[in-house]
């Protein structure tokens, strides 16, 4: 976790200031043809991304995954839900495997994923999210050697916008991996969130999948409540029944996710101070 800069495996795939329209064809080439290792007949690990009007950064996130280094036959699925911009044009151009799901909301969008995903392992990833290179093996090594491990999830830390360093959002990742340290021992379900989670997929589909009373949309979602009922901690729950869920701490696992939505507080500091005040309020439940 830098304290001052992005880590350099993200600096290929950042591709500052540019959108999808602004890629040289032999770039675009170049990821088309990285993505094509990514659709094996019969896979092992299905990395699934649900997607909504993210023409200018899904090509980031499928540029992160297709980086991956993998021993492990592994499909990339990318799930259209009712995108209104040019993301479908995007994923089209790029050549990967994709589906559309015209309900709106995160939880349809990842049920349809696990369902029409084919691989044992089932990867859960967003479209404004860069993955490290060893992200794939990470994530389903716990699932491979230990049958009761049933899902993971990762740690992650934040894309600061544009002109911005990363030493404020140290400070706001270093509270956030206290917080997850003590959500651990009674709402572990709390620390699951759906762009950085893997599970057994047999047992998601067995255990109700992702499916819940509400539609969570993308946009206004500003993190997990004190229940979590959202998909991801349903999910979570799910998995509890059948077995265990277990962090993966390796540095190498740690995700790069956009920080769009704690600035939709208006600004960094106003996120911490909104997060640190819920945090202490209900700290008693954690303990």
């Amino acid at each position: 976790m830098s304290f001052y800069s992005m880590p350099g495996w993200t600096k290929a795939h950042l591709f500052s200031h540019l959108r999808f329209q602004d890629i040289s064809p032999d770039r675009i080439e170049k990821l088309k043809s990285q993505l094509k290792k990514f659709s094996p007949e019969n896979p092992e690990v299905s990395v699934v991304v649900p997607m909504w009007n993210e023409a200018d950064n899904i090509f980031r996130t499928l540029s992160a995954l297709s980086a991956n280094s993998t021993r492990y036959r592994t499909e990339i699925i990318v799930i259209n839900n009712n995108s209104t911009d040019n993301s479908q044009q995007v994923l089209d151009q790029l050549g990967v495997k994709n589906f559309f799901q015209p309900k709106q909301g995160t939880p349809y969008a990842r049920q349809l994923g696990l369902e029409k995903a084919k691989g044992k392992y089932f990867l859960c990833a967003d479209a404004d999210t860069l993955y490290p290179p060893a992200w794939i093996d990470l994530m389903v090594e716990p699932m491979v050697t230990d049958q009761d491990v049933t899902g993971v999830y990762g740690r992650y830390s934040f894309i600061p916008p544009e002109g911005q360093g990363r030493m404020g959002f140290w400070f706001y990742e270093l509270f956030t991996e206290i917080i997850i340290r003590i959500r651990q021992r009674k709402r572990q379900y709390l620390n699951i969130y759906g762009f950085n989670m893997g599970l057994i997929r047999s047992i998601g589909l067995e255990t109700g999948g992702f499916n819940v009373t509400g539609g969570r949309k993308y946009d206004g979602a500003v993190g997990n409540d004190n229940e979590n009922d959202a998909e991801d901690g349903r999910m979570a729950r799910n998995l509890l029944t059948r077995g265990r869920i277990q962090l993966v701490s390796a540095p190498k696992a740690r995700v790069f996710t956009s920080s769009r939505r704690l600035m939709d507080d208006g600004s960094l500091w106003q996120a911490f101070t909104k997060r640190i005040k819920y945090q202490l309020r209900i700290f008693k439940e954690f303990t």
